[in-house]
């Protein structure tokens, strides 16, 4: 799988942000067919950092209402990357 074709977005939240602060965990939108071999592959390679752990999970889809209308909202893979001991993301420290 192409690295460019893995990363999706990053995702920004309060539980990602401390994540992210304290312990040096990034948490990223990925494409579902991609494995934690993919995920860590395409953040080496984007990023030149050194990926400690990969952990994934898919969030399952919820159904969305919108008026009288319910609309499943899209199945989504998220992946949590721990990087190693002083390494840092560019696309997360500009915020």
């Amino acid at each position: 799988m192409n690295p460019f074709n893995v990363l999706v977005r990053p995702i920004l939240s309060e539980k990602s942000n401390d994540a992210r602060e304290s312990l040096s965990k990034y948490t990223f939108e990925v494409d579902i067919r991609a494995s934690k071999e993919d995920v860590s592959y395409a953040i080496e390679k984007i990023y030149d950092v050194k990926v400690v752990g990969v952990r994934t999970l898919i969030q399952r889809d919820r159904l969305r209402r919108r008026g009288i209308h319910f609309i499943p909202a899209k199945k989504m893979k998220k992946a949590v990357v721990t990087l190693a001991e002083g390494a840092k993301l560019p696309v997360f420290e500009d915020q």
